[in-house]
């Protein structure tokens, strides 16, 4: 039996400072796969996997070493399978074709692991 909660969280200023750069990466990983899937999906009308999705990680934290430093490689992965189930959805006709995610928006991320309760705090 698998268990998904949400939690409301009140981080410090050094917290929402580190919290905002991880919005902020897998938001630029999930426009750039995003942007990639549609030229795809233009020139051939397939998606991509993802496995190639995730493929991409290594080449791009060479290029934008803010994305190896600031964010979990875990939460990225997520982001991978997020959008290849997004385009698994919209190509099963029970979705619409995914979107561009802003910084205006809502924002949310996925820790897959290391996250435990320590008293009444919850620590990532």
């Amino acid at each position: 039996m698998y268990v998904a909660r949400k939690f409301r969280v009140y981080p410090t200023l050094e917290q929402q400072v580190a919290l905002a750069k991880s919005f902020g990466c897998c938001r630029v990983f999930w426009n750039y796969s995003l942007n990639l899937c549609q030229q795809t999906y233009q020139q051939t009308g397939k998606g991509l996997s993802r496995k190639y999705i995730q493929g991409l990680l290594p080449s791009l934290k060479q290029e934008y070493p803010w994305l190896k430093d600031d964010v979990y490689s875990q939460c990225l992965q997520v982001v991978a399978l997020n959008l290849a189930n997004a385009y698994k959805n919209f190509f099963e006709k029970r979705a619409r074709l995914p979107r561009f995610n802003s910084r205006k928006g809502q924002q949310s991320i996925t820790f897959p692991q290391n996250a435990k309760f320590e008293g009444d705090y919850l620590k990532l």
